[in-house]
């Protein structure tokens, strides 16, 4: 990731992997971060361990991935409505966008954006 500064991933531990993402990251001077978003596991709670992540990211160059986009994406609704001030279907467009496919996990983050006043 050229210029970039951190890495999270938000893949199951028991997912498989090609390679050693956390060595292969710090080697290339990257913070590794794993925030485990478990398929059928995924909560509210799940959602506001994710927001503060890229609250505290805000303005860094950041890599965030699960194996298809699904998870990562909607974990970007809450933030995209609440820190970004997007309306709740400009930011699930563009969560599908960008990989978001599941209407369960769209409904969690917009319940934790709703939560929070938006």
């Amino acid at each position: 990731m050229k210029g970039g500064e951190v890495v999270v991933d938000n893949r199951d531990p028991m997912e498989s992997r090609a390679f050693d993402e956390p060595a292969t990251a710090r080697a290339a001077g990257l913070e590794y971060l794993s925030l485990p978003m478990v398929h059928g596991a995924v909560t509210t709670d799940t959602m506001r361990q994710m927001h503060q992540v890229l609250k505290r990211l805000e303005g860094t160059k950041a890599l965030l991935h699960c194996s298809s986009g699904n998870r990562t994406a909607a974990a970007l609704i809450p933030y995209l409505m609440i820190d970004k001030k997007m309306e709740q279907e400009d930011a699930a467009d563009l969560a599908m966008s960008i990989g978001l496919r599941s209407a369960e996990l769209m409904e969690i983050a917009v319940e934790y954006a709703r939560r929070l006043g938006t």
